[in-house]
């Protein structure tokens, strides 16, 4: 079964770049995307680890991680996209029958509250490191930083350790419904909640500080995404913008689905629908 999933992940990777062979919607998606984008897919590989193996009768099922590298091509431009994802193999009396991706996105997760911290004109001053917090999201972009608490659903808590890194200081410890914070086995919701780290960063006035933008192009590298899959109102998923592609637009790295120097807009995802919002975040300096 090792040889058969190597194979397959073989074929779905010559797919992505001929347009022919294997099809299914994540292919299909990610082909138009690029097309609708001028970008060209040159070279596509696929590297499976198994990490679960059931056998039921005549079915076994693979649980096994795919790591996909897309070499791109837009205009005079050579990069690498990255994805790593979780999937499920199917095979009975050893013929494979199915390969479907595993779902980690938010789900019915807890989305409370944020209080606003009472701005009385306390000066709380930092100087945003954007080189650094790249340099974080490149650095653990694929990895979980012993450091901090890991989760599920991980993209905000990544995002939140990249500003951190920053330099963009803590504030509202104890309080996980106020401020922006993780330290001594504990968190704040805007460190780890989607939709609580949109809310707290529309209305901080302490310490964590950004300007609401309304297009992608003014978004700098160090800034953030929010994302509502669905488009109502509870935002599910954020990420942090690593590089412009040759058009001007973000290129974000992010957990759950762990992502390095994807296209901003998620259209390639199965998690995208049409109804789609997003909320553009320009992190501010405090001087």
């Amino acid at each position: 079964m090792k040889q058969r999933l190597r194979e397959r992940l073989n074929e779905r990777a010559r797919s992505f770049v001929s347009g022919n062979g294997l099809k299914d919607e994540e292919i299909t998606r990610k082909q138009k995307l690029c097309q609708k984008r001028g970008v060209e897919i040159v070279r596509c590989s696929i590297r499976g680890q198994i990490v679960g193996r059931q056998t039921v009768e005549r079915e076994t099922k693979l649980v096994y991680v795919a790591h996909h590298q897309f070499l791109l091509k837009q205009g005079d431009i050579l990069y690498v996209e990255e994805q790593v994802e979780e999937r499920c193999a199917r095979f009975v009396n050893g013929e494979w029958v199915a390969d479907d991706r595993i779902s980690r996105t938010g789900g019915n997760v807890e989305a409370p509250r944020v209080e606003r911290e009472q701005w009385r004109g306390e000066r709380l001053s930092y100087q945003y490191d954007r080189a650094q917090a790249v340099r974080y999201a490149e650095t653990w972009w694929n990895r979980h930083n012993p450091a901090f608490p890991s989760f599920p659903v991980d993209c905000t808590n990544f995002v939140s350790q990249c500003l951190y890194a920053g330099g963009v200081p803590m504030t509202g410890y104890p309080n996980r419904a106020r401020g922006w914070w993780c330290q001594n086995g504990s968190w704040s919701y805007s460190w780890a909640v989607a939709h609580s780290l949109r809310w707290y960063l529309s209305g901080s006035r302490i310490g964590l500080q950004a300007v609401e933008v309304s297009e992608p192009g003014q978004l700098m590298a160090g800034d953030v995404i929010c994302y509502d899959f669905q488009g109502d109102g509870r935002f599910d998923h954020s990420a942090i913008v690593v590089a412009k592609d040759q058009e001007g637009m973000p290129l974000v790295n992010a957990h759950t689905t762990n992502s390095r120097m994807r296209y901003w807009s998620y259209e390639d995802s199965s998690a995208y629908t049409p109804n789609i919002r997003y909320k553009f975040f320009h992190i501010m300096d405090r001087k």
